[in-house]
């Protein structure tokens, strides 16, 4: 070696350092999860290479988190855990990612492979503990796989139908070193590498748009349904076209409101049972028949309806057999059916006999609502906190603030009765349900939009999966405020007949009851953040008008009637 060399030794670059180049190459902007051993020194390198590093909690909260960022970005959201229980935690996320179809990068140390089988620190078959939630995995064995490894998580995550994809890496690989040349190379050679075809959306059959536009034309009582896949891919200007242009009154599922207003004149939502129980042709666009939309089946829906499915996973139309299926992107779709339609216009009109249907239905029962909104009961029920709660987020203006909502009750009237204006302003439990989201989606929502305010609906119980992230919140100065619902326990504390409570341990509180009056606004103030306690209408409006003026992160500790709610809200058939 010559003495060149000697004083100018090649720079050397260990297995975190690689990661995260690839990770940077590859488009992450933002990096959720809680580190430890092995994988503190990567967030470090991610970091340093203008990766923003979110540490949170609890792995759960953080790969709700993850999953959230992908659908409100349609960039990977990504996840990092420590191995083992690590791991495990982190499939909450992972599993939410899947059922949502919401692209996810969940990233995995673990143990030492010359460890395999002798019970290594934290050991697990990781690769076989996500394979139920990962449409890909992949383990990266040596330094030199890192890059196709990196690349391949972050692209599979977004094809076709997002979901969740994971990558395993050993605390031995992460120690490997190569020469920075070497792993300049091998980033370029896995780049040049990658398969183009998995991020191309498919080529779309122009013959069934044609008679997708045929079937509307000749229906006497279309319906236009859509849900978060039409939010994710950005479809609202074309659904707006289409509606417009048409006259089809439309109904969203709950994350796919605000893509048109709900204030919009051909919005059905109000008028959801009339509008599904007697539309005769039903486009349905990123949105699946599942038991959100009762499965395209009787009663709910009319024997008779003719369904024109419209879906990025050809799978899924093969799944659900509707009488036309088209494969392809929302935006694409809706694009060329309006396009279509423009060449040979129809619409339906104003005073068209299904038009006038539905609005009626809707200014009836918008109208009875109201009667219950307009009441300022006290103690409160869930009515008059969330009307008060809809005139202070409509008050925000534009850019409109980011709700996130989960609990049974409070969801549910806070689906009916808070307002979407804008697209990708909603945040819920989703297809899967899942209660804890709420933390992890606020941050979410925060970091990926960080020009909205963020509000938070939350029932207690769902408040209190993830409510240790509020230091969260706190650490990071997150424009966050959120509101729980504060009714003493899930549905509202004890709710049992006098003849259920039997048995030795009858003393102890119910299953469903928490301690009565949790000072939850208490909690935030503990790490320095501004906590509120509303029991009045006046004392509710004070803390919405403080907190959101401010944009700092705050709880509004609400209290309800304990009596107020019902089990599992709408869904009490379920249990």
């Amino acid at each position: 070696m010559a003495d060149a060399d000697l004083k100018n030794p090649p720079k050397v670059v260990d297995g975190n350092t690689l990661v995260a180049m690839c990770l940077s190459r590859g488009g992450v902007d933002r990096m959720f999860g809680v580190v430890g051993i092995p994988v503190t020194s990567l967030a470090n390198r991610a970091v340093a290479l203008g990766v923003r590093f979110i540490a949170f909690h609890n792995e759960q909260s953080a790969g709700y988190a993850a999953s959230a960022y992908g659908y409100l970005t349609r960039r990977p959201g990504v996840l990092l855990t420590v191995s083992g229980p690590g791991c495990v935690h982190g499939l909450a996320g992972l599993s939410n990612a899947a059922a949502n179809g919401w692209p996810m990068v969940m990233i995995s140390g673990s143990s030492d492979q010359s460890f395999t089988g002798r019970g290594d620190f934290q050991e697990l078959d990781q690769i076989a503990a996500v394979k139920p939630f990962s449409k890909f995995s992949a383990k990266a064995t040596d330094i030199t796989e890192i890059p196709t490894s990196v690349f391949s998580v972050i692209d599979w995550a977004v094809a076709g139908r997002p979901g969740g994809t994971y990558l395993d890496i050993p605390s031995d690989v992460l120690h490997q070193t190569v020469d920075e040349s070497q792993a300049q190379k091998l980033i370029t050679e896995a780049l040049n590498s990658r398969n183009k075809d998995l991020i191309e959306n498919p080529r779309i059959n122009y013959s069934e748009i044609q008679k997708s536009v045929e079937l509307l034309r000749t229906a006497q009582r279309p319906l236009i349904v859509f849900g978060k896949g039409a939010a994710y891919a950005k479809a609202e200007n074309e659904l707006t076209q289409l509606v417009e242009s048409t006259g089809i009154p439309f109904l969203p599922t709950p994350m796919g409101k605000g893509l048109l207003p709900d204030t919009h004149e051909l919005a059905a939502t109000a008028a959801r049972s009339l509008a599904i129980g007697k539309c005769d042709v039903a486009l349905v666009v990123g949105a699946r028949l599942n038991w959100l939309l009762h499965f395209g089946e009787p009663p709910k829906w009319s024997k008779d309806v003719k369904f024109i499915l419209v879906d990025i996973s050809k799978e899924e139309i093969e799944l659900r057999k509707p009488f036309l299926g088209i494969v392809g992107d929302a935006k694409d779709v809706i694009g060329l059916l309006h396009k279509e339609i423009k060449d040979d216009p129809f619409c339906l009109g104003k005073t068209h006999p299904w038009v006038e249907a539905i609005r009626n239905k809707t200014k009836d029962n918008v109208a009875k609502m109201e009667v219950q909104l307009a009441k300022d009961v006290v103690p409160f029920n869930f009515m008059t906190p969330m009307r008060i709660i809809r005139d202070a987020i409509l008050g925000v203006g534009g850019p409109a603030p980011i709700l996130v909502s989960e609990g049974a009750n409070t969801m549910d009237v806070g689906r009916a009765v808070l307002v979407q204006t804008e697209p990708r302003t909603r945040l819920d439990a989703g297809t899967w349900g899942t209660m804890g989201i709420g933390l992890g989606y606020c941050i979410a929502a925060a970091v990926a939009s960080p020009d909205r305010l963020v509000v938070a609906v939350e029932g207690d119980s769902g408040f209190g999966f993830s409510a240790m992230e509020v230091e969260t919140l706190v650490r990071y100065q997150l424009p966050v405020v959120v509101i729980v619902f504060n009714n003493g326990g899930v549905y509202g504390g004890d709710r049992r007949n006098p003849e259920e409570i039997t048995g030795p341990y009858k003393a102890d509180p119910a299953p469903t009851s928490f301690v009565p009056g949790a000072a939850y606004h208490l909690l935030l103030e503990a790490f320095g953040g501004k906590g509120y306690l509303a029991a009045t209408p006046d004392e509710l409006k004070s803390a919405l008008a403080e907190s959101f003026s401010a944009k700092k992160p705050s709880v509004i500790n609400v209290t309800i009637d304990p009596y107020a709610g019902a089990e599992s809200g709408r869904m009490q058939h379920k249990n």
